[in-house]
């Protein structure tokens, strides 16, 4: 694990607990030399957590699409800055430089990251670990919302498994390093292949 990816809000939020928690990543990133990977701004907890890689001594790249660097919130003091054409060349971008991907608190931009990435891991475009820093219990509701998606029969027992969720940024992290991604997406079954 020498890369994650962070998706994160681009505000601060309602309770000082998310900046803590971005804080707290942000050290444990920096203690065990991963390389923070983002999406480039200064602004909000995305500005927090790279802050707090870069002040521990760390690496952080950070990836800004043109439209967002020219309203000047980008970070100027990164170890690398990527600014690229589109918010889908971001993603991309992204992915392509991380070892896994972590959710801290943010809004419908950081849902459509992390679910992006989950989705891509189901069909078996990637095999690394994506994550949910559970801040003050912000992603409750989602993690139940993914308990019901598998009672429902949308979300296969070995998928679920792939939502990895803790409180603490040491402990997530060790999840993602026995990460084991299952076997790749299929809608044939046994006896039609």
């Amino acid at each position: 694990m020498k890369s994650v990816a962070v998706f994160c809000g681009s505000s601060m939020g309602a309770l000082p607990t998310y900046k803590e928690g971005a804080i707290a990543l942000g050290k444990e990133l920096a203690e065990q030399n991963i390389t923070l990977v983002y999406g480039g701004a200064s602004v909000g907890i995305m500005g927090t957590v790279a802050d707090t890689v870069l002040e521990a001594g760390g690496q952080v790249i950070g990836v800004i699409p043109k439209m967002l660097e020219e309203r000047e919130i980008s970070h100027k003091h990164l170890t690398e800055l990527i600014v690229v054409d589109s918010m889908h060349e971001r993603k991309t971008k992204m992915s392509d430089l991380a070892d896994g991907f972590i959710a801290l608190p943010g809004g419908p931009g950081t849902m459509e990251e992390f679910f992006e990435v989950f989705t891509w891991g189901q069909l078996g475009l990637h095999q690394k670990p994506c994550g949910i820093l559970n801040i003050d219990h912000y992603y409750d509701q989602l993690i139940n919302f993914f308990n019901h998606m598998n009672e429902q029969q949308f979300l296969q027992e070995k998928y679920l498994s792939m939502l990895l969720n803790d409180i603490s940024p040491a402990k997530l992290i060790e999840k993602f390093h026995s990460y084991t991604p299952p076997a790749v997406k299929t809608y044939i079954k046994g006896n039609q292949a």
